[in-house]
């Protein structure tokens, strides 16, 4: 058997990869689900896939190398080719020396081997010497962050955002002149995922870099381009990130496309003409223009920014009756050594708590534990048990397609009507004959949250990473869930890595590291406290300094 000719050389004038015309439609389906799109990454350049939930970003994705349709039946019109070579020459693995994919779900790039086996898959297919596997493995290892005692442990063993970390590394080990990411930081602590982002997007050298992310803030500034799929798939705006929001960013908010922060804060001000005259793309560079307005300025600035804060922050509420409390308790994963001890904690009617914390620190245990899923190893729970929205969505679909889904989690005497109603508000109308599984991620996990919420029975909900994967449609569509729960007297923990949207929702915050809850109060006292947030591997909200500064500013 032949080699794959290599691909194209650096010098080659080719981008790395190239859609022409490009549409996808699966089997059955009325429409396509992506497409027609036109697009290319260059040579040294950082692009940035945007869309909403549903709109075909991860398809777009996976006919790079051939995925669909070779694996995944579809039919594909147009023409993809990396390194101006036709995708369609090769068989998918045929690429692996020229993009380097990172899943949405870590699941699909890990194979159940240990760590260190995990991460060497790819160069073990490649042949390459057992002594440049070590040692390539050794340095992926230490630039990810992975300790070396996680060499032996078996992938099943970690938490999901450990997961994503070793997925990551197994995925970067390749040192592919494409690198292509789909949600990379979804699961990940905040203080992670910028280590995550300095590793993707920096030292390109003559590679390139493609990402698919809703959690903008803390990398758009080094991004070169972004494109944008509207809800049906076709390629809307593109362009420079900083000119493009500032152009385009009032229509992609109504579309529910996530925005930087900076520069929702920087359209308002733009129709105030009080805006820098360089789109301000990041905190840091809205911060610098508020700093140098004239005292008059400043004040109108506060107005306009207080006003388009309002809805990214919490309304206090007054809480109920306890409905759960664990007293000492010693907080176990299924068939897992302890990771939890003596933790103390209780939650009201009424209240939303997040539980906070690093990855691997054992949020997902306690919220387990606090449902009633898991049996104490030690310590005591008192309350009635609680549901619990899994970090995996799919763990909880049972039927054949997304209407059946929901009418089993509703007495069998529902109206139609009411089903409807429930899905449509979701944003899940269009979809109701369809099987979960073939949902994007961020539909399956709406689907499990209207699924869990729908019926009255549960006292206490957990809600392990509900924004995961959600556009910001999606995610204002939780918020407004998890509201009206607490207002109904439901209890509410929420495990959770977006420190805008714990600000946002929150009553009371939970951090854990070494082994407990070393802190709890609340979200605007914990989040301003930088030594704790470097304990808990945590980061500060991106709208604290426009919040900080509006304090410092008298009206």
């Amino acid at each position: 058997m032949s080699a794959a000719p290599p691909l194209l050389p650096e010098q080659s004038a080719s981008p790395l990869a190239e859609w022409d015309s490009v549409a996808v439609r699966y089997p059955y389906a009325a429409r396509d689900a992506v497409g027609p799109v036109s697009h290319l990454v260059g040579r040294g350049e950082r692009v940035l896939l945007l869309g909403p939930s549903g709109s075909g970003k991860s398809t777009l994705l996976w006919t790079l190398t051939g995925i669909v349709p070779q694996t995944v039946p579809a039919t594909v019109q147009g023409h993809v080719r990396i390194g101006g070579v036709d995708v369609a020459g090769r068989p998918p693995a045929g690429w692996a020396d020229a993009v380097a994919h990172l899943f949405q779900d870590a699941e699909h790039t890990l194979t159940g081997l240990r760590v260190a086996d995990e991460i060497a898959f790819a160069l073990e297919n490649r042949g390459l010497q057992e002594t440049e596997i070590e040692a390539r493995t050794r340095a992926v290892m230490a630039r990810v962050g992975l300790p070396e005692t996680w060499r032996d442990r078996r992938t099943s063993t970690l938490s999901g955002g450990e997961k994503q970390l070793v997925a990551l590394a197994a995925t970067l080990i390749a040192d592919a002149p494409l690198f292509v990411a789909d949600e990379p930081t979804a699961s990940l602590a905040p203080a992670a995922a910028r280590r995550v982002y300095d590793l993707v997007l920096n030292d390109l050298g003559n590679g390139g870099v493609l990402i698919v992310d809703h959690r903008l803030d803390a990398m758009i500034g080094a991004i070169d381009r972004v494109a944008v799929l509207d809800d049906h798939g076709a390629l809307v705006a593109e362009g420079p990130p900083a000119a493009l929001f500032r152009m385009h960013g009032d229509r992609l908010d109504a579309e529910g496309i996530w925005t930087p922060l900076a520069s929702r804060f920087d359209r308002a001000l733009v129709k105030a003409d009080l805006a820098p005259a360089r789109p301000a793309l990041t905190m840091e560079q809205l911060g610098r223009h508020l700093a140098h307005l004239s005292t008059d300025a400043a004040d109108r600035a506060r107005a306009i920014i207080a006003k388009t804060a309002a809805p990214m922050l919490p309304r206090r509420r007054t809480p109920g009756a306890r409905v759960v409390q664990l007293q000492g308790a010693a907080c176990a994963p299924l068939f897992g050594p302890i990771v939890l001890r003596d933790v103390t904690m209780e939650i009201a009617a009424g209240e939303i708590v997040g539980i906070v914390g690093a990855n691997g620190a054992g949020k997902s245990t306690l919220g387990a534990s606090l449902a009633g899923l898991l049996r104490l190893k030690a310590g005591r729970r008192d309350g009635l048990p609680g549901a619990i929205a899994f970090q995996n969505p799919e763990n909880q679909f049972l039927e054949a397609n997304v209407h059946d889904e929901l009418a089993a989690a509703l007495p069998k005497d529902t109206a139609e009507d009411r089903i409807a109603d429930i899905l449509g508000r979701w944003g899940l109308g269009d979809v109701v004959r369809q099987h979960p599984y073939e949902l994007s991620q961020g539909q399956k996990r709406r689907l499990a949250l209207a699924c869990l919420t729908a019926a009255d029975r549960w006292p206490l909900i957990v809600l392990d990473e509900p924004t995961s994967g959600l556009d910001a449609r999606g995610v204002k569509t939780i918020v407004d869930a998890v509201d009206t729960l607490a207002d109904d007297g439901r209890a509410i923990a929420i495990i959770a890595h977006d420190m805008d949207f714990a600000l946002a929702v929150c009553d009371r915050l939970v951090v854990l590291a070494d082994g407990g809850i070393i802190a709890e109060g609340a979200p605007s006292e914990i989040l301003h406290d930088a030594a704790l947030l470097a304990r808990a591997d945590l980061a500060p909200p991106a709208i604290l300094p426009v919040l900080d500064w509006m304090d410092r500013v008298t009206c």
